[in-house]
């Protein structure tokens, strides 16, 4: 016992003493383990080492790259920098990006009239700057139209400003006529016509012009179906190898409700171009289906409570709800009757057409630029606006179809079709259509493999 009164932990010696036997069977264990571990390294310490492979060196002397000492012309060619217009900018923001900072320049393209194109920027166009070696400007090029139509080609026009070599500057408007492609592209409807279009990359004035071509085949409002396909062939125009505008749609065909719809456009000798279907029956109906190109019926025609005096009465015609300045457009060929305020109808339009059928357009904001009794105005012209005069409640067009003076429904009845092809045309259209029938094909998987939903395609032209 301690002096604690705590008891004492055996001694080690006891304790060795105590288990003396299995520990000098340990003690005797260990030591024979350390001699092994000697002996080995004794063993591994004698061993001669394999012998290493004999290495063979060679020098040899390589021929020193030529070195190409870059000719007068390269050395002095321009630094191009490009910047794209922003909303707000101004001629001297664009100038700084550009890192132009010649003397005189702003002050010439704000006072020289032959450099008034760029008073307008437009945002998304381009403007170049080419710089010499020491920052010296070598031209200015502002890319003011990149695509318009002139005629039958597309034309791209921009500003060049360049120095005089005199101190000053002298600017030059300059144009070129745009590459013609063939594009093919296919969709599928999922939530709308212009999100298809969109998903296979097509362009939304050809969007347009898919409408527009079989309104008098698919009611486009009211028709369209998830999972109804189509399938386009249009151009497009290209300058310097940037897309600057698309053209027509040149083929069509259009899966809608488990019926096929085709078109294709036809320009025989004798006469203006139009869209035909593949049977070659004009598709250019006497009347369009709507005089909106994208609206919703809010009214049809028939028995109906008045909106503003109530009570149960006969709808003349059909209301289609669109925001207000939406431009209405003729329906068909015809003469102005009536272009003015008429009662409940408010500003209002009456056309003359053949076989004694008129249309109406009431309700408008205002009338187009020139119109006036007496005019004769084409099938898809505008004549006005969509507007909120008269006995209405809200912005709409009030469309009525008339028949020796009677309405009847403009949804219901058969419009008349337009001409149809001689034999001598319809030889020539044939021609035409085994082309771009060929390109239709391509996308239904005829001789292209892996062809997935919305890819769209570059054909020859």
């Amino acid at each position: 016992m301690s002096e604690k009164g705590i008891p004492e932990a055996p001694s080690l010696r006891a304790a060795m003493h105590a288990h003396r036997k299995p520990f000098h069977f340990v003690r005797k264990g260990l030591m024979l383990v350390a001699l092994g571990l000697f002996a080995t390294a004794g063993a591994l310490a004698v061993v001669e080492p394999a012998e290493k492979p004999a290495v063979y060196t060679e020098q040899s002397v390589l021929p020193l790259p030529k070195i190409e000492v870059l000719s007068e012309t390269a050395s002095s060619a321009p630094f191009i920098n490009e910047t794209v217009i922003r909303r707000g900018d101004t001629l001297a923001a664009l100038l700084q990006r550009l890192h132009v900072q010649e003397s005189g320049l702003q002050t010439f393209l704000i006072q020289e009239p032959a450099a008034r194109s760029i008073y307008k920027l437009y945002p998304g166009r381009i403007v170049r700057a080419a710089l010499d070696h020491e920052g010296n400007l070598v031209s200015l090029r502002y890319d003011h139209t990149p695509g318009t139509r002139d005629g039958s080609q597309f034309v791209s026009r921009w500003l060049e400003v360049t120095p005089d070599g005199k101190g000053g500057f002298q600017a030059a408007e300059h144009e070129q006529v745009a590459d013609t492609q063939i594009r093919i592209a296919e969709g599928e409807i999922v939530n709308s016509l212009f999100g298809a279009t969109d998903a296979a990359g097509i362009p939304d004035h050809i969007t347009l012009q898919m409408a527009e071509i079989l309104s008098s085949k698919i009611d486009f409002l009211r028709d369209l179906r998830k999972g109804d396909r189509f399938r386009v062939v249009y151009e497009t125009y290209a300058s310097e190898g940037r897309d600057v505008g698309a053209g027509r749609v040149l083929a069509l065909e259009f899966l809608n409700k488990d019926k096929t719809y085709d078109a294709v456009w036809f320009a025989p000798d004798s006469s203006s171009g139009a869209y035909y279907d593949f049977e070659g029956r004009s598709l250019q109906g006497a009347f369009l289906r709507s005089a909106l190109k994208f609206t919703r019926i809010s009214s049809t025609f028939g028995g109906r409570r008045h909106p503003v005096h109530g009570g149960w009465r006969q709808h003349n015609g059909v209301d289609y709800a669109a925001p207000s300045g939406t431009p209405i457009h003729a329906t068909a060929d015809g003469v102005i009757k009536f272009a003015g305020w008429q009662n409940g109808y408010g500003n209002t339009i009456i056309i003359e057409h053949h076989n004694n059928i008129s249309t109406l357009y009431a309700h408008q904001k205002g009338f187009a630029k020139g119109i006036k009794k007496g005019m004769k105005v084409r099938q898809g012209d505008h004549i006005g606006y969509v507007g909120s005069t008269g006995w209405s409640t809200g912005p709409h067009l009030h469309y009525e179809f008339r028949v020796n003076n009677k309405a009847v429904d403009p949804l219901s009845i058969d419009l008349p079709v337009a001409r149809t092809l001689s034999p001598a045309e319809r030889k020539q259209f044939d021609t035409v259509l085994a082309q771009y029938r060929d390109h239709i094909q391509l996308l239904r998987g005829d001789g292209v493999a892996g062809n997935s939903e919305g890819d769209t395609l570059v054909a020859s032209n």
